[in-house]
């Protein structure tokens, strides 16, 4: 059969219609295979909803409990006939409970990456390589020019702006969802362990990593009022970048701010967002990682979703890998 008769682009998101079912719609639908828990992936409203037991734990943080009507958990691995179509989720290394999901009838095989990222981070399960006909890959860094430096080099900015600023809060904006908790543990690995101060926006989260075996150290919450600033002399403070833009974050001691983001490498960006120190860390793929994944897979055919497209795919033809845009849309990059 041909691919697209198993899976393709529809306005709600990719249908698969011998299933009868969708993988990350941008609507409620009846039937909904979600990857991970970001929420331009992640929506509430669907009727049924099938996807790892982190995955669904973290929706109910982020939606409550009434996020769907029912639920089923996935196991890594774990083959599920969801109306004929044979469907497991896999490890794709962006998140907690992140999952690349492959499907399979009639001796086709069509594997949907969600976000994935090779690199190690002990916050979340390796990404595995599987083996399909057609891959469907993010590319969110999908351009030559994007080639990450190693996460702990970047840290390694940050603590040595600790030593040079002591009597500065820096400020640390981290997308409340899996960036947030991978920055915590990187200072933790890099040796810091004074408590590290967090916005009431991640303490639901990091607890419930913190449940999954994820140790984060000694975390406190970042309350501050006007006769309290000198607290946070020298602290790092983590929070959603959207707070650092309101008066919460001026609050602080002299704040440095700084943004852990893949999109730091855009000199641009960070000025333009009042970063003084930009931490590139990312949670996708940078150029020679996507590369590296589809020689790796070895697909026979090659589907570019949300990101730089355009160039990914041209270099899939010039390997001889037939490849093209899905063009969808309402996938943002949360979880940069």
């Amino acid at each position: 059969m041909k691919p697209e008769a198993l899976l393709h682009p529809t306005p709600a998101g990719l249908f698969c219609p011998v299933g009868g079912f969708h993988v990350d719609p941008v609507r409620p639908v009846e039937r909904a295979l979600i990857t991970h828990g970001h929420s331009d992936h992640a929506r509430a409203g669907h009727t049924h909803v099938l996807a790892t037991r982190q995955t669904l734990d973290i929706m109910k943080i982020r939606y409550g409990d009434d996020f769907c009507t029912s639920e089923q958990e996935a196991a890594w691995g774990e083959v599920i006939d969801v109306g004929g179509v044979n469907v497991s989720f896999h490890p794709a290394g962006h998140v907690l409970g992140s999952a690349q999901i492959a499907l399979e009838h009639k001796d086709l095989r069509i594997v949907v990456s969600g976000d994935y990222k090779r690199g190690v981070d002990p916050t979340c399960a390796p990404f595995v390589p599987v083996s399909c006909d057609v891959f469907i890959t993010e590319a969110t860094f999908g351009l030559p020019v994007f080639h990450h430096p190693h996460p702990r080099e970047e840290i390694g900015k940050l603590l040595t702006s600790l030593k040079q600023f002591p009597d500065r809060s820096h400020m640390v904006g981290a997308y409340a969802l899996g960036k947030a908790q991978r920055v915590i543990r990187l200072i933790r690995d890099s040796g810091y362990d004074e408590p590290i101060y967090i916005h009431g926006a991640l303490a639901k989260l990091c607890d419930y990593y913190e449940s999954q075996g994820i140790v984060l150290g000694e975390i406190r919450p970042a309350t501050i009022d006007k006769s309290s600033p000198d607290l946070f002399k020298g602290a790092v403070v983590v929070g959603p970048p959207s707070a650092f833009q309101d008066r919460w974050a001026r609050r602080f001691n002299e704040p440095l701010i700084a943004f852990a983001s893949g999109w730091m490498m855009v000199r641009q960006r960070a000025k333009q967002s009042g970063v003084e120190l930009p931490l590139v860390i990312s949670d996708h793929c940078d150029w020679p990682e996507l590369l590296e994944t589809i020689n790796e897979v070895a697909p026979s055919e090659v589907w570019v979703t949300h990101g730089r497209e355009e160039a990914l795919v041209r270099w899939c033809e010039l390997k001889g890998i037939p490849a093209r845009p899905l063009h969808l849309v309402g996938y943002e990059d949360e979880g940069d």
